[in-house]
């Protein structure tokens, strides 16, 4: 068995691989370039992610364990569109809204835990109560709502 420093740098690095192959995803899709080997890689970290994240020891329920919840939600429906439903009519739309706010979620937590755990940053932002992470938190929330918009977009001119 690993021990927690071990378990906690492998939960960071699959989480930042899936980040990466989602922004990746995003990206090429707001160019209209649908890559279903990235996608599925994606969808697999970002679940990996959000499983090996409840296997941290916890005594109470934490806004981690939530958003956890939420993209394991997410990322059922992202599934069922993609391999259950094949995208079919209403189903790319719920795929591609579900996908892009899996990978929002997942950017959200890596900017709190940047925030906690980098000192540099953490000074700008020492609470989640403070000017800096509000504004972190809101730039990130634009960046992927034009982001998203744009990749829905491409996604449906690709099909």
């Amino acid at each position: 068995m690993f021990d927690l420093q071990t378990f906690t740098l492998i939960h960071v690095v699959i989480s930042l691989i899936a980040l990466a192959d989602g922004i990746a995803l995003l990206i090429l899709w707001s160019r209209g370039r649908d890559v279903p080997v990235l996608a599925t890689h994606a969808i697999v970290l970002l679940l990996a992610t959000s499983i090996t994240g409840f296997m941290f020891p916890f005594v109470k329920f934490l806004p981690s364990h939530a958003f956890g919840i939420l993209s394991l939600i997410l990322l059922t429906a992202t599934v069922i569109a993609r391999w259950g439903k094949g995208l079919a009519g209403r189903w790319l739309t719920v795929y591609g809204a579900t996908l892009a706010i899996a990978i929002y979620l997942d950017a959200f937590v890596a900017v709190v835990q940047a925030l906690q755990k980098i000192p540099a940053l953490n000074a700008l932002a020492p609470t989640d109560k403070s000017p800096g992470f509000m504004i972190a938190q809101g730039l990130l929330l634009v960046a992927f709502v034009l982001l998203g918009r744009s990749a829905l977009r491409g996604l449906r001119g690709s099909r």
